[in-house]
Order: C-alpha cells, then structure tokens, then sequence
C-alpha cells in the first residue's frame, strides 16, 4: 500500500543497530513510568505489598514478546501493566491474599482468551451491543475517581492530616512539572510527562532529606525477581474473583481502542490483519502468565502508540528489543531497590493528573461516541453506574462457607449491563404506533416543502 510510505520503519522493518537500540531504549523509557507506578499504587491503596517493580517489568517484557508470537510479528503494541486493575487487585488482596490477587488475574487472561475465541467465530458485532460507550466511559470514569482519596492522601492534604510542607511541596512541584510537560513539552519529553515529574519531585526529595537509602545500599546489583507462582508459593483462590473479572471488559474496550488508534498511525487494520482474535489472544495469554509469575495484568499501552506515531518508526522489532530489555532491567537490584524509594508525595502529586487523566477518558468515550443524555435510558445507566461505583456500593452473598462480596467498579459493570440490556427493550411500541408516528411525520415534511416553494 501507498500509504504505508508514511513510516519511516515499516512494521517489519528492522533498523540499523545502532538505531535500533535507541528507538528501542525510548519505548522502555515511554512503559516505565507507567508500568513500575502500578505496583506502587497497589501497594499503597492496599497498605501492604501486593506486587514488585522487579516482577512487574519482567512480566511486561514477557507479555508484550508473547503477544508478538500471537500475532505473528503483525502489530507494533507494548504490553504493560493496567492502571484499570489498581484497585480491584488492592480489594482482591484484602479480601483473599496474594492468592486471591493473583488467581484473578489468571482468570482475567482466561476471560480474553474465551473472548478471543469467540470473536473468532463469531466476529466482534457482539461486544458492541454488550458494551456501548454508554457503559465504557463511566467504567473508566469510577476507575479513575475511584482512586482520588487515595491520591489525596499520599500528598498530605486529607481531613484530619498534620499538615507537612515538605510533603505537600513536593506534591506540589510533582504536580506542577507533569503539568507542564504535558502541556506545553514537544516531541519525545510530550510522551513522558508523569515519568519526568517523577524524576523531578524525587530529586527535590533527596534535596530535602525525606528518602531513605539504606534498602539501596543494601541490594545486590543483579537480583532475581520475587516470583509468586501458584501450587508453589499459594494455592488459588477463587474468593475474590468477582472483584477482579469484571475489569476484563474495561480493558477489552480499551485494547479495541488502542488498536484502532495504532491502525489509523500505520495505515493498516490490525483488527482484519493480524486480526481481533489474535490480539485478543496474545493480551490474555500475557495477562495469564503474568499472574502466574504474581504480576499485574497486562494491556495495551497507548504511551507506546504514541511514540510509534511520533517517531514514524513502527518496527516490531524495536518493539521486541525494548520488551527485552524490560526483561533485564527487572533483574537489576539497585536500580529497582532505588526505585522502591519513591516518595508517596510524589506519587501523589502525578497521580493527580494520572487519575483525574483516567477518569477524563472516560469523558471523552462519551463526548466522541456523542453519547445521547437527552436520553433517559443514557441518563439512568450512566448515573447509576456513577454513583455506585463512587459511593462505595457492596453486595455480600453468603452461602455456608462461601463468601462473595461485589462491590465499586464490579459492581457498577454489572448493574450497568444489565440496566442497559433491559432498557433497550422497547416496551408498549408496536407497529400501529410506529405507523401513526409516521403519518404524523410526513405531513410536517410536506407542509414544510411546500413553504419552501412559496417562499
């Protein structure tokens, strides 16, 4: 096709060495703020230690070289860790352990995979009927404001707090910088907002004498990640699963999205070639053994999109080789004990733009699907969804020994589906009125034809 003169470095195109490792370093660069903040997330709202930094960029290398093999080397994606998964993990590990945590994301994998299936013999129309804008953008919007106590928190600003101005000015200036790179930045430093207002709220930490080093003294250069594999380290547990598997369909929306927004960079449609069905495929079985290896799901990562579209370089192979060395950095001990110092302020600070960020996407799903809201079927399902997510709705069943609490974002998706499935059915509209309402139309058309002609 003419059209893909446009890239610089086709699809399976490999560059010369020396820019391959480049082009490659800036896509790690691209995933890295994004995929080592998820673990930290989790183990903040879950005030333990959920997941590693370590097993989290191990397992989005694996992932993303997985999903390459799926698709036959046919679609430039990066595989990362899935900011849609921050809180259902953190509610999952509460309520049934790492155990609980990670058989949900397994199980997660496996709900891709089915889907995948499916799509492949029954094509995507389905998906569209069963998950409209309508339900997609207040998903993503309960995702990101769900999260915001927890940003509030983290930068000191909470009722009751003492208020400390060195943890609130390094929130501040976290907030400010990410702010502004996203704004008003160019280029490549455009595509990295959050990652260098870490960097810049860290260095002001160290300025002002809030970080302790001794865990990086401490470390080993080279370590081998903290893998967490089940019939080893736990025995699944299938307690928490309603919290977790919901989310799946979040990010299936969001993993159609992705791709659709790659087709349009690169001037093909990966949804016909490689095909739905095998991106499916290759985002579940990564998300699969990531929670083998007790690391967070996997999905689409639209920072890398973006760089494919900035660079014009839409290689598989640069995409490969930055996967790899996702993989290397992971077994580098000091480098991710120093990341594991991070500030909470400064996680805070960039988290108020991350999360805020989430949940306008949400927004923006309705406003570019031009969500009807003169509608009060459109009204009720999103405003219910809104307030169930957000008011922290539960319902418990419990039946014997066995307990199964749904509550938050599970719960809204739920409720959400169904209310939109069962509002669709016209009731009381038959034929007859449907007939009446067009000869009631048709003479307004006329008369208003006939004005026209006088006129």
């Amino acid at each position: 096709m003419e059209e893909n003169e446009k890239m610089l470095v086709d699809v399976n195109e490999k560059p010369a060495i020396a820019k391959w490792i480049i082009l490659a370093i800036q896509h790690v660069f691209a995933m890295f703020g994004a995929t080592i903040l998820v673990p930290i997330l989790v183990n903040s709202t879950a005030g333990e230690t959920v997941l590693t930094i370590p097993v989290a960029l191990v397992t989005s290398g694996i992932g993303t070289l997985i999903y390459i093999l799926c698709t036959k080397g046919k679609s430039p994606v990066y595989l990362g860790s899935s900011f849609a998964f921050i809180a259902p993990l953190a509610a999952a590990y509460l309520k049934g352990g790492i155990a609980g945590a990670m058989t949900g994301v397994m199980v997660v994998g496996l709900i891709y995979v089915i889907v995948a299936t499916i799509v492949h013999f029954a094509g995507k129309n389905w998906l569209n009927k069963l998950l409209p804008p309508v339900i997609i953008g207040p998903m993503i919007m309960v995702i990101g404001l769900g999260l915001a106590p927890s940003a509030i928190s983290q930068i000191g600003l909470t009722s009751g707090m003492e208020f400390d101005w060195k943890i609130v000015l390094v929130a501040f200036v976290s907030f400010i910088v990410t702010a502004v790179v996203m704004t008003k930045a160019k280029g490549f430093l455009k595509v990295i907002p959050f990652l260098v207002g870490i960097v810049v709220g860290y260095v002001l930490s160290v300025i002002l004498g809030i970080i302790d080093f001794t865990a990086v003294q401490e470390a080993k250069f080279f370590s081998v990640p903290q893998f967490i594999i089940p019939f080893v380290n736990y025995m699944p547990d299938f307690s928490a699963l309603i919290t977790i598997a919901p989310i799946a369909f979040v990010t299936l929306c969001e993993h159609i999205g992705d791709h659709t927004s790659l087709s349009n960079i690169i001037h093909k449609d990966l949804l016909k070639e490689p095909g739905l069905d095998k991106t499916l495929l290759g985002d579940g079985i990564a998300t699969f053994v990531a929670g083998i290896l007790g690391g967070p799901a996997n999905t689409t990562y639209g920072e890398n999109t973006s760089v494919v579209g900035i660079t014009k370089v839409a290689s598989v192979w640069v995409i490969g080789l930055a996967a790899i060395i996702a993989i290397v950095v992971g077994f580098l001990g000091k480098f991710t004990a120093l990341v594991s110092t991070l500030p909470s302020a400064v996680l805070g600070g960039v988290s108020l733009l991350l999360y805020g960020f989430i949940a306008v996407n949400g927004l923006k799903v309705l406003i570019k699907n031009q969500v009807n809201f003169e509608d009060p079927k459109n009204v009720v399902v999103a405003s219910t969804m809104l307030v169930l997510g957000l008011g922290g709705a539960a319902i418990s069943i419990i039946s014997g020994d066995l307990s199964v609490t749904i509550s938050g974002m599970s719960l809204a998706a739920i409720i959400g589906i169904v209310l939109n499935l069962v509002l669709s059915i016209n009731i009381g509209k038959d034929k007859q009125s449907t007939k009446k309402e067009e000869k009631v139309a048709k003479p307004k058309k006329e008369k208003s034809k006939k004005d026209k002609v006088t006129k």
